[in-house]
């Protein structure tokens, strides 16, 4: 069955079978047809890291690709492609003027590599949190609303001493990134931030208003062939979402993703409340990114489509 054949009974079936629905609607129009899309489609730069990594696209070309190319108006910077330029100012103003002048809005950065906020050291940790304090600076050079951060731990202590670590890191940066206007979000990303249990406590933990999450749909790889619930995942951690990460890999020939449900998970995302932008991640490798970036789009499209005819969209 095709997304687009579903009834109304059929709709209501998948949207129970996502979990408790209590705010579904939350004081909405319910069928009297969609008044506004729901939520807005943006572009991962992650998308297009084997063009970025081999040479074949400019980091300053980003914005313009996504809105001349794919007609998005939202895009998520990955620090990796302009790792030398945190601090370059010039830089940061040329590629702000490049997607202010295609009309797109600088979402977040993703940041890499710059230390574990939740190290067991705590000279380390520190370390690790000043580290990020360019990328803060940066965000809002572009206009971000936040920076994506990894609640890495690395291997000592129990989950609780995890937990009360990563809090600390993470509450640390949230304080600094306040007088910017930023907030500091975490992404599941592996080891234990993608169990989201773990992770919704280390936020109830952080307690800041500018600390909050980035649920992916499909980074919950614990450990080897260690997986956490994605749906699951995902619905613990929307309490917190400031930004919603539509990963994608791989699509059957119906166009649906195959490795997650997206009605069932936008189901998820939109009961919470969440009307932020959702951004297209494509990681696969049987499509070339251009083609997987377009089917994830119009995966996108057509399931928004489906809630919106259900009612969970007309706010």
């Amino acid at each position: 069955m095709t997304i687009e054949s579903m009834n109304r009974r059929t709709f209501l079936q998948s949207a129970l079978a996502a979990g408790p629905l209590a705010g579904l609607g939350f004081g909405c129009a319910t069928l009297e047809g969609p008044k506004k899309p729901g939520f807005e489609i943006s572009l991962a730069q992650w998308s297009f890291n084997r063009s970025l990594f081999g040479g074949k696209m400019d980091n300053l070309d980003f914005a313009q690709v996504t809105k001349q190319r794919f007609g998005l108006d939202g895009v998520e910077y990955v620090n990796q492609f302009f790792k030398d330029k945190a601090e370059d100012e010039s830089y940061l103003a040329e590629m702000k003027k490049r997607a202010d002048g295609e009309g797109v809005t600088s979402l977040l950065i993703m940041v890499d590599g710059e230390g574990q906020l939740g190290h067991a050291d705590e000279n380390q940790r520190t370390q690790a949190i000043q580290n990020h304090y360019k990328w803060v600076s940066a965000a809002k050079a572009l206009g971000c609303h936040s920076i994506r951060v990894n609640a890495s731990t690395g291997n000592q202590g129990s989950y609780e001493e995890k937990m009360k670590r990563a809090a600390d890191g993470l509450g640390r940066l949230a304080a600094f990134a306040e007088d910017f206007e930023l907030n500091v979000i975490v992404e599941n990303h592996g080891g234990l931030s993608s169990n989201g249990k773990w992770l919704a406590g280390v936020m109830q933990t952080v307690d800041r208003p500018n600390c909050g999450t980035l649920p992916d749909f499909g980074n919950f790889r614990i450990q080897g062939d260690e997986w956490y619930d994605r749906y699951q995942g995902v619905q613990e951690l929307m309490p917190w979402a400031k930004a919603v990460s539509a990963k994608s890999h791989d699509f059957d020939e119906e166009g649906n993703e195959t490795r997650t449900d997206y009605l069932r998970m936008m189901t998820i995302v939109l009961s919470a409340g969440y009307r932020g932008y959702v951004g297209v991640e494509y990681e696969g490798r049987n499509d070339s990114e251009e083609a997987g970036i377009d089917k994830t789009i119009n995966l996108l499209r057509r399931v928004r489509a489906i809630l919106a005819r259900g009612g969970i969209l007309t706010c």
